[in-house]
């Protein structure tokens, strides 16, 4: 690329002063797009990526002929305000006559709206308005967004305080916006592509893509294609559908209607049917687990489409035509009822129907396909039940990257790209560039110290392995002067370690991570950091690795001193983990299928916690793994070249190293 084209690239970059592995970064992004092609970029925390990625994306937009939409992906709602921040910036540089950028900052509907009537999914933020008010004011709030981005928050506030909704409002501007930040969810989830994307008048083939923190793509999209139901979800459908007809009988008398109900009457019947055949097809399946003596066994998916068409089919006076016919009809009908929610599960997010209906769908999608797995499973006390796993996500988002017109993917852990390259189906006949960028400062701002007498492996683990955990968490606390973050690699090994808390120095207050925290539990618990700071008071902040401390979180002002990793969560043998190796391996060959399924998402998963603690050039943090592992094979080729660690023989080790590091940087704003 010429010199020129990178100083017009980097007249959209937000700040003033520019690093060299900015620079690179906003280079190869900008040629990436320029050729409809995509860059992988594994680049660490606190380089700027946010800033490089728009620059580059920016750039591009502005030198196509086309009218092209930058999404900015992402699974964090932190995220959304340091892109608008960042955009704002961008347009106070921007030059005399130069149109400034529009945003449209959005997240779902029950953030933005108070009520949400989750039945007919309608909210009641205008019912105050009439239609000419309603645009009037829209338009008034659109001339605010695009004078000055709005972070969603603020847009909401206002909003409400005129009465409109800020949903509605913020879809209906993007249909004019430069840039949509945004959920994976709108382009990688078909239901919310689909009802979303048109709506806003966006097109996937006029779109640049920016996914954030992009490790994280493979499993949202994997998670996205999960399903389940136990032998109940047929019981409650059939209520539900019941329910539903009973309503609309009630609906057609008030109105004097005739109302045509055969084929919910026939979809009331057919679940009554499986309700009773499919009970004993579970019970079948328990018997079977039991006997192999074996935790959760897979399902052929033709063998249960086949059972439940089956059991369909018995009811019927003549044969229907096509595959699965039987099935597909019983589908249509699941999808068309309406159903008040359930007031005992706020949680709940489908009704049975939706959740029978999608399970069925995704295995006919899915059937001759090895990308899919079916586990059956039974958890202590709990009903058996049957999930679906997509192992494959490039078989969704391979096509979505073929219509768009290029990609940056981007992640402090994105490594190596050439996994992630392989694991999206990223369209290579377009050019795909797969590249780590160096930081400046990391390797003295963060030293990384491994543990040597320490793991988490079955085999090895006992009191003394215990002791020696604990004793180097007790050196790291006494050298550190603020707050310290425990990741371990399970809340069973948490529990281990922590037990009575006695052990802990005097004085430091232990906050623990729970399974299933709501969003403002954990916001809650990263606020008392501050708060604590300012009282001069010290937290061990404790979680688990892929838990939302350790990944969903970011620490900014340096509120964490040090961070200290425990084992390895490495995935249990199950059938699901078998069939994703045995997938991996047919697919990548037998020398990546390890380190695709299970060594690699492992280590990404230490190295996603040990960014916590540096967001920015000038932050500083010890980190300490208690895994000697990671040092040895096959882990230690999981690890990043850039990544410099020093081994630690034992607790007194991490001691001096400890005191020497925080008497070197005893605060980040010492350089």
């Amino acid at each position: 690329m010429s010199g020129d084209a990178v100083e017009t690239s980097l007249r959209y970059f937000a700040h003033e002063e520019v690093r060299d592995s900015q620079v690179e970064m906003v280079e190869d992004g900008l040629t990436s797009l320029l050729a409809e092609g995509f860059l992988m970029a594994s680049a660490p925390t606190g380089i700027g990526k946010t800033a490089a990625a728009l620059a580059s994306a920016i750039a591009a937009q502005r030198a196509s002929a086309s009218q092209l939409r930058i999404l900015f992906l992402t699974g964090r709602q932190s995220q959304h305000r340091i892109v608008v921040d960042t955009v704002r910036r961008i347009n106070q540089k921007m030059g005399e006559g130069e149109p400034l950028l529009r945003l449209v900052d959005l997240i779902g509907r029950e953030s933005m709206c108070e009520n949400v009537d989750r039945m007919s999914g309608r909210c009641d933020c205008e019912e105050q308005l009439d239609g000419s008010m309603r645009e009037e004011l829209r338009a008034d709030v659109r001339s605010q967004m695009w004078r000055e981005p709005m972070h969603v928050d603020d847009l909401t506030r206002t909003c409400r305080r005129l009465n409109l909704c800020a949903w509605a409002t913020a879809r209906e501007a993007a249909k004019s916006t430069d840039i949509l930040v945004c959920d994976y969810n709108h382009v990688f989830v078909e239901g919310v592509r689909e009802a979303s994307l048109p709506a806003m008048g966006i097109e996937l083939e006029e779109s640049i893509l920016i996914i954030d923190e992009a490790h994280n793509l493979p499993d949202r999209i994997r998670n996205g294609m999960e399903r389940r139901i136990i032998s109940k979800t047929f019981r409650d459908a059939r209520f539900e559908v019941q329910e539903h007809l009973e309503k609309e009988i009630e609906k057609a008398a008030r109105n004097g209607e005739e109302v045509d109900l055969d084929e919910m009457e026939w979809a009331e019947r057919s679940l009554k049917k499986l309700q009773s055949d499919m009970s004993r097809w579970f019970s079948a399946r328990e018997k079977e687990l039991s006997r192999a003596s074996d935790d959760d066994m897979r399902v052929e998916t033709t063998d249960l489409l086949k059972e439940m068409d089956a059991i369909l089919s018995e009811s019927l006076d003549e044969a229907p035509s096509g595959k699965y016919a039987n099935l597909k009809r019983l589908v249509a009908q699941l999808y068309s009822v309406q159903v008040d929610p359930d007031e005992d599960d706020e949680d709940e997010k489908e009704t049975s129907c939706e959740r029978l209906g999608a399970f069925i769908a995704t295995c006919g999608t899915y059937e001759e396909s090895p990308a899919l797995v079916l586990v059956f499973d039974k958890l202590t006390d709990d009903d058996p039940r049957v999930r679906s796993f997509l192992l494959d996500p490039g078989v969704v988002s391979g096509a979505l990257f073929e219509a768009s017109r290029g990609a940056l993917l981007m992640s402090g852990t994105l490594f190596p790209p050439e996994m992630y390259r392989d694991l999206l189906r990223l369209p290579e006949e377009r050019g795909v560039t797969a590249k780590e960028y160096d930081s400046p400062f990391l390797s003295e701002r963060r030293p990384v110290l491994i543990a040597q007498n320490t793991t988490s492996r079955y085999t090895e683990r006992g009191e003394n392995n215990t002791n020696n955990i604990r004793d180097h968490i007790i050196e790291v606390i006494r050298n550190t002067p603020g707050h310290v973050a425990l990741f371990a690699q399970s809340y069973a090994m948490l529990e281990t370690v922590l037990d009575d808390y006695r052990w802990i120095p005097w004085g430091v207050r232990v906050e623990k991570e729970r399974p299933r925290m709501s969003k403002r539990q954990v916001g809650d618990m990263v606020e008392n950091l501050y708060r604590k700071r300012r009282t001069g008071d010290r937290v061990l902040l404790c979680g688990v690795l892929s838990g939302k401390l350790a990944e969903g979180v970011d620490y900014p002002e340096n509120i964490l001193d040090a961070v200290i990793c425990i084992g390895l969560p490495v995935p249990p043998p199950s059938a699901r983990q078998k069939a994703l190796t045995e997938y991996c391996e047919d697919r990548f060959g037998s020398h990546a299928a390890r380190r695709y399924s299970s060594h690699q998402p492992a280590v990404n998963s230490v190295l996603q916690a040990i960014g916590r603690p540096i967001r920015k050039g000038e932050d500083r943090a010890l980190v300490v793994i208690l895994e000697k592992r990671v040092r040895e094979r096959p882990y230690k080729f999981c690890l990043p070249s850039s990544l410099q660690v020093m081994k630690s023989q034992d607790s007194k080790r991490t001691a001096r190293v400890a005191q020497r590091f925080f008497e070197r940087f005893p605060d980040p704003a010492i350089e």
